[in-house]
C-alpha cells in the first residue's frame, strides 16, 4: 500500500497513540445510540495499539454543534457502548485540548482508553487551524487516523493533526481505502457502477468521473428520469417525475462523453408508476411510451432489473451508490432488493467483488438483507461518494508514504 500503516510506526509500547475515529453514531432522543457500527468498525484498530502497549487516546466529531458545547453533542452518551465493544475501561475526559486532557493522559493506567470531548465544541477543528492541532496533538507521541468518512475534510484534526506527529492509517481506514482501490481505481474488469439518487444535479461530478472509467454504468433512481427526457421521452414531467429540466442537457452531454469512452449506459426500460408517494400505493409497471401524466414515478420494473441483471452477470466488479427507486416505500423497493440480492449471489460464488457506500446504499441493503454479503461496504458517505468522484481526499493525502 502506498499509505503509512501502523506497522511502519515501530515499537508503540510505553507511547501514547492519538486514533482518530468516526464515533458519529445515531442517537435517539434519549441519547441512546441506535447503530453501533461506527464503533465497533473501529474496535480492531484500538486493540491492536493496546495489543502493542500503547495507550490509546481516542479522539472524534459528534453531530453539527458549530463550536460550541452542548450536552445533545457530547461523546459522554457513547462511553457504555464504546466499553462494552472494546471489554476495556474507556476514561470519558470533558475537553479534548488544556490541562484537563494533559492529566488524564498522565494518569492513565495500562488498560485503559481515554475519550476526549468532541472535537466540534472548538471552531478551530472545521478551520483546519494548525496552532490549535499544535496544541490537540501535544499529549500524544503518535498519530493514527481511522475516520475515513471524514477524510474529505481538510479539518484540523484530519489534516494539520496528522503533519504533527509520526503518523499512519488505522486497520479500518486502511481497509477502506483498499477496497475503493480494488473497487475503482483498480477493479478486475469489466467494472459496472450502479448509481441512484434524486438527482442529477448532486451527482454530476459523479457522473462524468465514472463514463471515463466504468465499462457499465446503470443510471436509477429519480435522476433516471432526466436522462429519460434527454432520450426523448416527453412521458417524463414535473409531477409525475423527479425531472430536472434545466439538466437535460446536461444530461445529453453525459451520454455523450460515455459514448466517446465506450461505456455503456443502462437506463429504465420501464417504470414503476404509484399514484401517489405512499408505502402500498396503487401502482402498476409501465413502458417508457406509455407514462401517465400525473400520479409519481417510484422504481424501475422487471425488464430493467433483468437488463441490470444480464449485464451484470459478464462484469467483475461492481461499485454501487444510490438505491434503483423509492427503497423506503414497500413495494418500491423491489428492483434494489432483487439487483442486491443476485448481487450478492455472484459475490458468495465468487464470481464478482461487490463495493457499495453512502448512507442510503447502506440502509438499502441491510433493508434488502444482503449487507454481510457484499465484498465491502463503506462507513462513508460523502468521503466514499468524493472518492467515486475522482478527487483527493485531505485526510488520505496526508497519509501517503
Amino acid at each position: 500500500m502506498a499509505y503509512r500503516t501502523i506497522e511502519d510506526l515501530g515499537d508503540l509500547n510505553g507511547k501514547v497513540v492519538m486514533l482518530r475515529a468516526d464515533l458519529n453514531v445515531p442517537m435517539d432522543e434519549n441519547f441512546k445510540v441506535t447503530n453501533t457500527a461506527r464503533i465497533d468498525r473501529t474496535v480492531p484498530t484500538i486493540k491492536l495499539l493496546m495489543k502493542k502497549g500503547a495507550k490509546v487516546v481516542v479522539i472524534s466529531h459528534f453531530g453539527r454543534p458549530e463550536g460550541k458545547g452542548d450536552m445533545k453533542n457530547s461523546l459522554s452518551h457513547i462511553v457504555a457502548d464504546l466499553q462494552k465493544a472494546l471489554g476495556s475501561k474507556v476514561v470519558f475526559v470533558e475537553d479534548c485540548i488544556g490541562e484537563t486532557v494533559s492529566k488524564a493522559v498522565q494518569n492513565m493506567k495500562n488498560d485503559e482508553v481515554l475519550l476526549l470531548e468532541n472535537l466540534r465544541f472548538y471552531d478551530e477543528e472545521k478551520k483546519g487551524n494548525e496552532a490549535w492541532a499544535k496544541e490537540l496533538t501535544k499529549v500524544a507521541d503518535v498519530y493514527v487516523s481511522d475516520a475515513f468518512s471524514t477524510a474529505h475534510r481538510a479539518h484540523a484534526s484530519m489534516v494539520a493533526a496528522a503533519k504533527e506527529l509520526p503518523s499512519a492509517m488505522g486497520l479500518l481506514m486502511a481497509e477502506e481505502v483498499e477496497a475503493l482501490t480494488k473497487g475503482l481505481n483498480n477493479p478486475e474488469r469489466p467494472l459496472m457502477a450502479i448509481v441512484g439518487g434524486s438527482k442529477v444535479s448532486t451527482k454530476l461530478d459523479l457522473l462524468n468521473n465514472l463514463v471515463k472509467k466504468v465499462d457499465k454504468l446503470v443510471i436509477s433512481g429519480g435522476m433516471a428520469h432526466t436522462f429519460l427526457k434527454a432520450l426523448g421521452y416527453d412521458g417524463v414531467n414535473e409531477e409525475n417525475s423527479l425531472l430536472q429540466p434545466d439538466m437535460v442537457e446536461t444530461a445529453k452531454e453525459i451520454l455523450q462523453t460515455a459514448k466517446n469512452a465506450g461505456c455503456e449506459i443502462l437506463l429504465p426500460l420501464d417504470l414503476v408508476w404509484a399514484k401517489e408517494f405512499a408505502a402500498n400505493a396503487e401502482h402498476k409497471t409501465v413502458d417508457l411510451n406509455a407514462i401517465p401524466a400525473n400520479g409519481t414515478l417510484l422504481d424501475v420494473g422487471e425488464k430493467t432489473i433483468a437488463l441490470i441483471k444480464e449485464k451484470m452477470a459478464t462484469c467483475k466488479t461492481v461499485v454501487w451508490n444510490g438505491p434503483l427507486g423509492a427503497f423506503e416505500l414497500k413495494p418500491f423497493d423491489n428492483a434494489t432488493n432483487e439487483v442486491a440480492q443476485e448481487a450478492a449471489r455472484l459475490t458468495k460464488q465468487g464470481k464478482l467483488t461487490t463495493v457499495a457506500g453512502g448512507g442510503d446504499t447502506v440502509s438499502a441493503l441491510e433493508s434488502a438483507g444482503v449487507a454481510a454479503d457484499f465484498t465491502y461496504i463503506s462507513t462513508a458517505g460523502g468521503a466514499f461518494l468524493e472518492w467515486m468522484e475522482g478527487k483527493e481526499l485531505p485526510g488520505v493525502a496526508v497519509l501517503k508514504k
